[in-house]
């Protein structure tokens, strides 16, 4: 249950990925490091889950990524504790196919705007591209990015 002034958060896959092992740039780590200081409850879900395994199996094959940090990596995020999975429901399904018939064809992000939209939560993201899209719709702007937690003030202060 959230507390008042808890910033509720759902992480875009490429967030997940660093603690797998898998490097995606300083962008990433700032918005991590960012939540570390908040006052924050945050959300995963088991399609990011699902694109990080594509995402280690492409980099196993392809540069021989070491299989037991993504394993310890996953474990730590589904097990440890600190993140909680969301359940989506027929609502977000509904939500992300009518974004794809808007002309958003990346159906895991349609699913994460989704279930950010659904549960009332942030989607922390770097992806602009589905930031615009959002915007350019009308769509209900869910989307934070990490500079945009580094900068943020209010109820949301550090611990």
């Amino acid at each position: 249950m959230s507390r008042e002034g808890t910033l509720r958060v759902l992480l875009d896959t490429t967030f997940i990925l660093p603690t797998l092992g898998i490097d995606v740039g300083e962008d990433v780590l700032t918005g991590l490091k960012a939540l570390e200081g908040m006052d924050a409850e945050i959300y995963f879900s088991r399609f990011s889950i699902l694109e990080c395994l594509w995402i280690a199996a492409s980099l196993i094959r392809k540069d021989g990524a070491e299989l037991d940090r993504v394993h310890r990596g996953l474990k730590s995020v589904m097990r440890g504790g600190r993140y909680m999975m969301v359940e989506e429901n027929d609502e977000v399904f509904r939500e992300a196919l009518n974004m794809y018939a808007l002309g958003h064809r990346d159906m895991i992000d349609n699913i994460l705007y989704s279930t950010s939209l659904a549960f009332d939560l942030k989607l922390l993201t770097v992806d602009k591209t589905l930031r615009e899209f959002v915007r350019e719709k009308g769509l209900t702007d869910t989307t934070v990015l990490p500079t945009e937690l580094t900068e943020r003030k209010g109820p949301h202060r550090p611990r």
